[in-house]
């Protein structure tokens, strides 16, 4: 076996140790960490929480006196700055790691570069770019955030073979069977934040947190323009996870009442200046000033279609389940496109769960 394809092999178990912090990280990226000597393994870890020990620092712990002279391969560039925990390339220089294999640079301002040079200084040497596909799909919202300054935007639709997201009288329950729920769960705890729209909160009274599945509980924002959505509804009445109102600053100021009605519930509510519609653009900025990277968009359909309609969805999650309904709610509101200017899913993948089939992709904007 080669030195390339040895690499290639390490690299491999680095993203499948990543991933096991998938839906307990966010915000911050998954990163996996192997220390290897004379081909031996000789310490791995993988970031397990937020806050929590960083991978390599879980790796060198392991490896010990092993991690002199050895090799550390790792899915991301080492952090070189003090956050919640110290930085990794004092632990790795501190631990004499000879060779350090990585495959992404970290985009971070605080990184971006800085961690490898503190590592070439320190006389270890330096390779990048193992991997370096699978390594940007594995991060993908954490790089979007950082490299383009905005939160990164997922849509998820359950819907029938016609396309109806609920009934004639407003019913959405079931649409989906229980595996797909199950799968609907994982995937808001792997967003930073989940967002609705009043409407789906006055129709559907979601509680909107992470239960099928263990993980961290996402942001729980509510768009409501118009400020009307009764304060007595299951996701004002959790604690279990933050929840955001985004309403405009006129009505706000109008009902400070419902305000204050709110805010003992643990709610924060946010004024946007300008008309109760609120806009995508601007929604997305004021998720990006509090630290949101990335945003899972559950309903209803004026409000997917307001981000459709301004290019502004990246990654589409769609659950079909084999029923038909003949009428109902249809899951997206947009302007008339034609076969030349269609929203088309690229890099697209189906699977099944359960009953259902699940179509997921990027979406790219004619």
């Amino acid at each position: 076996m080669g030195m390339k394809t040895r690499e290639v092999d390490y690299m491999v178990r680095c993203l499948e140790l990543a991933r096991r912090g998938a839906r307990w990280v966010t915000p911050n990226p998954m990163v996996g960490c192997l220390i290897v000597k004379d081909g031996r393994i000789v310490g791995e870890g993988y970031h397990a929480a937020f806050g929590g020990p960083h991978a390599e620092a879980v790796a060198l712990r392991q490896a010990g006196k092993n991690a002199n002279g050895a090799t550390l391969y790792v899915n991301l560039e080492p952090c070189v700055h003090s956050g919640k925990t110290p930085p990794c390339t004092n632990a790795i220089i501190a631990a004499g790691i000879r060779k350090v294999v990585a495959a992404i640079e970290d985009p971070n301002p605080l990184v971006a570069g800085r961690g490898f040079r503190t590592l070439r200084t320190s006389g270890i040497m330096v390779t990048t770019g193992v991997l370096r596909t699978e390594a940007r799909l594995l991060n993908e919202q954490f790089l979007w955030f950082m490299e383009r300054g905005r939160p990164f935007v997922g849509v998820k639709l359950a819907q029938t073979l016609d396309g109806r997201i609920a009934d004639g009288s407003g019913r959405s329950r079931w649409i989906s069977s229980m595996p797909a729920r199950v799968y609907a769960h994982d995937l808001r705890a792997r967003y930073h934040a989940v967002l609705v729209g009043a409407e789906t909160v006055r129709q559907d009274n979601p509680d909107l947190t992470v239960r099928h599945v263990r993980g961290r509980q996402p942001v729980r924002i509510v768009l409501d323009g118009s400020f009307t959505v009764p304060v007595h509804r299951n996701i004002f009445g959790t604690s279990r996870a933050q929840t955001i109102v985004l309403t405009s600053l006129n009505r706000m100021r109008s009902r400070r009442k419902k305000v204050v009605m709110l805010e003992r519930r643990g709610v924060q509510v946010l004024g946007i200046e300008g008309p109760p519609r609120l806009k995508a653009n601007v929604i997305l900025k004021v998720l990006k000033g509090l630290g949101i990277i990335s945003v899972l968009i559950e309903g209803g359909s004026a409000t997917v279609g307001g981000f459709l309609q301004e290019g502004l969805v990246d990654r589409f999650h769609g659950i079909i389940a084999p029923l038909a309904l003949g009428s109902g709610k249809t899951g997206l509101e947009l302007n008339g496109r034609t076969l030349r200017t269609p929203i088309r899913l690229v890099e697209k993948t189906v699977s099944r769960i359960g009953d259902d089939v699940v179509i997921e992709g990027r979406l790219e904007f004619l």
